[in-house]
């Protein structure tokens, strides 16, 4: 089965925009939770700093949120370019 080319091209295109996308949304909810801290300590959150809950199970939370994600925006893609899987 013979592939087009572009066809390709834009699908590992918007693939590594997908990715670019979600990294940086995890960067900042990972390291951005460290600049802002000292502000989130204010907050209790199950009898911790909220600055450290969020330090310690957020950035993990929105990692695995972004894992389901990305699966699902994966399965959207290649349905869409005819790469899924046809059972």
């Amino acid at each position: 089965m013979a592939v087009d080319k572009e066809k390709l091209e834009e699908y590992h295109k918007t693939n590594v925009k997908y990715i670019i996308i979600l990294l940086i949304v995890w960067f900042l909810v990972s390291l951005g939770t460290i600049l802002i801290a000292k502000e989130l300590n204010e907050f209790k959150f199950l009898g911790f700093p909220f600055g450290y809950y969020m330090g310690a199970q957020g950035s993990v939370l929105i990692f695995i949120f972004e894992i389901f994600l990305y699966s699902k925006l994966m399965d959207n893609l290649d349905k869409k370019f005819g790469f899924d899987e046809k059972v």
